[in-house]
């Protein structure tokens, strides 16, 4: 009797124990959840991309930075959208009375440089105000424009360095991409996120180009 009373505290141990086992995970399985949410972010830039107008640019004719009263000109209350970016893209950033960044640390996605000097960086539309402008941008009223132009809640303003900010100027996707490869998927889906929040139409070689760095997501 006493046997198979020990035998069935065994059993219920075991079926206790096991599940607690089970839930263990290798380095393997603790890296899926990020390929599976870098896989999943891929395919909503994909169903929102398919769901942007595709259509020839508009013209440049009567662009102007001062449109959209670009974030280097504009300052709020205190901080211009400028230091705010690089307040919280940067590292151990520290600032003077004035709000501006003195001190820090900045990592450039684009072309993978760490950066100690706020003058090596730069603060990018991730859509140029340019490309934009082209993209429907045009047609909008200068509220508008002001918030696409100093918009935090989106992938659109992001800290590079000064040199990979000079080289993509204002080109899209189809004739320039990070010179980093890891950060074609990144890249894609923030510009796609913020073409689809904004409204904004697409080219068919912008959108050939775009369909192209979802792949390495």
């Amino acid at each position: 009797m006493i046997s198979l009373r020990r035998a069935a505290c065994v059993a219920v141990l075991a079926l206790v124990f096991l599940p607690i086992t089970a839930t263990l995970t290798t380095p393997q399985a603790a890296a899926e959840p990020r390929k599976r949410s870098q896989a999943e972010s891929a395919a909503l830039a994909r169903r929102m991309l398919a769901q942007l107008k595709v259509a020839r640019p508009l013209s440049i004719h009567g662009y102007s930075r001062k449109r959209f009263q670009a974030a280097k000109g504009q300052r709020t209350v205190r901080c211009s959208t400028r230091e705010k970016v690089l307040a919280r893209d940067g590292r151990k950033v520290r600032r003077n009375a004035a709000c501006h960044p003195v001190k820090g640390t900045w990592y450039s996605p684009y072309d993978g440089k760490v950066l100690k000097s706020e003058r090596q960086v730069d603060v990018d539309h991730v859509v140029p105000l340019s490309y934009a402008w082209r993209s429907g941008a045009k047609r909008w009223s200068a509220a508008k424009r002001r918030a696409f132009a100093h918009d935090l809640r989106r992938p659109e303003l992001i800290t590079v360095s000064h040199s990979a900010n000079i080289a993509k100027g204002g080109q899209g996707p189809q004739s320039w991409r990070p010179q980093r490869r890891a950060h074609w998927c990144r890249y894609a889906t923030s510009w796609i996120t913020v073409k689809h929040h904004y409204r904004l139409f697409v080219t068919r070689s912008e959108r050939t180009a775009l369909l192209n760095m979802l792949r390495t997501c």
